[in-house]
Formats: C-alpha cells, structure tokens, sequence
C-alpha cells in the first residue's frame, strides 16, 4: 500500500464520510499590568532609575510614569505575559529593599 491510500484511508471514516481534523483555536496568555504605587518615602530620582533599568523605558518615558505614580497613587511599567510580570515585580521589590526603600510594585490581569 502506498502512503497516499494510507493517508486517504485514516482520513476516511467507517461509513464512507471524510472525516476533517478539527481545528481549535488557542487563546493568548492572560496578560498582567505591572503598576508602581506610591509613598511618601522613595524618592522620585530612585523611580525613574527603576523604570529606566527594570522596564528598559527612556528618562522621558520614565519620568512620565513617574509622574503619573506621584499625582495618581499609581502608574502602569508595562503589559507581559505572567510570568515576565512576576519577574519585574520581584525585581522592582528586590531593587528597592537592596536601596532601602519601601517603593511597592504589584500585578494586575488586564
């Protein structure tokens, strides 16, 4: 037997109907905001040095985040996947105690 039969046979069903593989869709990861939140002890100099480190953002940039954590108690670094959040959540709160300061950084699914 030839691989074209066997192929045109397992595709076949057992009353004489082609049988179609079914497709399935995957949904995309959940994706998770990390966010800044403000206090009246880091000093606005060591938030932009996280941002510009950590989440790879320009001084501008940086200084536009930096900003928002001031005025509104809270600023958004960026959007990823789980497990990169998780990982510049603990890198924010790493960085921060290594410094001495009580600068806090959270997730949230969007």
């Amino acid at each position: 037997m030839t691989a074209m039969a066997t192929k045109a046979m397992a595709v076949q069903g057992s009353d004489g109907t082609v049988l179609e593989a079914k497709k399935s869709r995957v949904k995309p990861p959940p994706m998770f905001k990390v966010l800044l939140l403000n206090d009246d002890y880091t000093p606005m100099d060591f938030v932009v040095a996280v941002l510009q480190s950590i989440f790879a953002m320009t001084r501008e940039q940086a200084t536009q985040v930096m900003l928002k954590v001031h005025r509104d108690g809270m600023g958004v670094c960026g959007v990823y996947p789980r497990d990169l959040a998780e990982s510049k959540v603990e890198q924010v709160l790493a960085f921060a105690r290594k410094h001495q300061h009580p600068l806090k950084c959270v997730m949230e699914e969007t």
